[in-house]
């Protein structure tokens, strides 16, 4: 029986002295692993060379072609339309003093008749006059005695005989007045907008025949943020903000629209300027101009009136400037610069102006800086870096 206790005590202490000596063995023969150092990984980064260059600063804006004069065509007298021009329609051209409206004249021909007679009249009046005034004059040197009274002289008779001669010349210069009304003539050369009357109608004095525009000249309205004012060479000061005296020293204008099925280039220039900003978007306006919009060429359609364009504005040229792509400059308006130990360098720019395309830098770079488009997620000021 104590055989049999001493093998149950005895039986479990051997199994745990058993499983020690095991654990023991394999920690002891494990294979031992050597410390080892991490190679520090050098970035690999793109680099551009900075080079100044000279440049256009050109400025854009947009706007709608409006004609230079536009116009309602409202008769000064009445009557019936006896005679219209042959282009007397929607769309219609014609040239500077062209008939464009006649209104039947004979009234205004009965009132000249009529001027003419009493011009006569007046006449004979005055001839009338001047004889009895002679007649008194000559009787009273014979016969008067004393200082003759301006009546016995028939002095007011003539002053009034005068009068209504001028009177009726007024009245004849006055119906010829009228009568040349009777036509209507075009003011410029221009296009026929709107058509509001047509022959044989009567009309009214101050009634809206039509509506016309010219076209030897258009004009756009082109809004220019102040900050751009810099970039160009604008009349802002005296002379009424106008450089058309000397049309050649006026900046260009480069017009672009997308017009029968592909995008179409006009020529311009600036011809003045608004004389204040706007009162609600604070930019200045300025006014181009494009001679002769409707001469249609082989390689390009006419500039219509409506028509909305693009417009580029030639600027001024600046020297030792800097194009960067957008990558090359963050937020804070810091670009990565390698030096010659290929270690990273963060440098605080100047920007000029930040185009959709590119980044003009006119300070904090010189002439072989290399700077990083790409590579670098998060820059260290003197890492160490390998350029591609």
């Amino acid at each position: 029986m104590m055989e049999k206790n001493r093998l149950k005590i005895l039986l479990p202490v051997a199994l745990l002295l058993t499983g020690i000596a095991c654990a023991w063995a394999v920690i002891a023969t494990r294979p031992q692993m050597l410390p080892q150092t991490q190679a520090t990984k050098v970035p690999l980064v793109t680099v551009i060379q900075a080079e100044p260059q000279m440049l256009r600063l050109n400025v854009h804006s947009q706007g709608v072609v409006t004609p230079r004069n536009e116009i309602d065509l409202i008769p000064e007298v009445s009557g019936k339309i006896i005679q219209l021009h042959p282009d007397f329609a929607t769309g219609g051209f014609f040239v500077r003093n062209d008939l464009l409206v006649s209104i039947d004249p004979r009234d205004y021909d009965y009132a000249i008749a009529q001027a003419q007679a009493q011009i006569a009249e007046a006449k004979r009046q005055l001839a009338t006059e001047e004889a009895q005034a002679d007649q008194a004059h000559n009787e009273w040197q014979a016969l008067g005695e004393g200082t003759a009274t301006p009546l016995a002289m028939r002095e007011p008779q003539l002053a009034e005989a005068r009068a209504k001669l001028k009177a009726a010349e007024a009245n004849l210069l006055q119906a010829q007045i009228r009568r040349s009304r009777c036509e209507l003539r075009a003011p410029f050369t221009g296009r026929l907008q709107t058509k509001l009357a047509g022959l044989g109608q009567t009309i009214q004095s101050g009634e809206k025949l039509a509506h016309i525009y010219s076209t030897d000249l258009a004009e756009i309205r082109l809004p220019l943020p102040t900050d751009q004012l810099a970039y160009l060479d604008l009349p802002l000061g005296s002379g009424g903000g106008q450089c058309n005296v000397a049309p050649l020293s006026c900046p260009k204008v480069t017009l672009t629209a997308d017009f029968a099925g592909a995008q179409q280039t006009w020529e311009g220039r600036i011809v003045r300027s608004e004389g204040k900003l706007d009162d609600t978007t604070g930019v200045l306006y300025v006014v181009a101009e494009v001679v002769n919009p409707y001469t249609q060429k082989t390689d390009r359609p006419p500039l219509l009136a409506g028509l909305f364009v693009q417009a580029q504005v030639q600027g001024k040229e600046l020297q030792n400037l800097f194009v960067l792509p957008q990558n090359a400059i963050n937020a804070s308006q810091q670009a990565l610069v390698v030096d010659a130990d290929q270690r990273l360098r963060i440098r605080h720019l100047e920007v000029l102006r930040n185009e959709p395309d590119r980044i003009l830098v006119k300070g904090g770079l010189s002439a072989g800086d290399r700077i990083v488009t790409s590579g670098i997620q998060v820059p260290v000021e003197g890492m160490k870096v390998r350029v591609e």
